[in-house]
C-alpha cells in the first residue's frame, strides 16, 4: 500500500463508474480505543459483498482524502482515506491509518465479491 495518488485514484474511480461492483466498507477505532483509555467509545462500521452502481465517483480534499459515490438513490461516503493498492488494475482499495498506522477506514470496490 502506498500514500493515495488523487489522479490514479480518480481515474480508477471513473473506470468502475456505471458497473454493478461489490462493495466493503467499514470504519473502526477498535477495541483499542477502549483498552487504552476506559472513557473512549467504541465505535465501528461494517458492510461486505453487499452490491452497488454508482454513477459519479469523485476523490477529494489534500489528504487524508474522501470518497463520495453518487447512486441513483442515494450516496456512500467515505473520509479520512489515506493509502490505497497501487498494484490492483481492476478494483480499487482504499483504507486510512491513524498516527500508529491503525486501521481506521477501509472502501474496497470489486467487480468480484471479497
Amino acid at each position: 500500500m502506498q500514500f493515495i495518488n488523487q489522479a490514479a485514484v480518480q481515474q480508477v474511480l471513473d473506470l468502475l463508474k456505471g458497473q454493478d461492483l461489490y462493495i466493503h466498507l467499514e470504519m473502526t477505532n477498535g477495541a483499542y480505543a477502549s483498552h487504552l483509555d476506559q472513557s473512549k467509545h467504541t465505535a465501528s462500521t461494517f458492510i461486505r459483498n453487499s452490491k452497488i452502481r454508482y454513477l459519479q465517483g469523485s476523490i477529494a480534499g489534500n489528504g487524508p482524502y474522501r470518497v463520495g459515490l453518487k447512486m441513483e438513490e442515494g450516496w456512500v461516503y467515505s473520509e479520512g482515506l489515506t493509502h490505497w493498492d497501487e498494484t490492483e488494475t481492476q478494483r480499487l482499495i482504499l483504507s486510512g491509518h491513524d498516527k500508529d498506522g491503525k486501521l481506521v477506514v477501509s472502501l474496497q470496490l470489486s467487480r468480484a465479491p471479497f
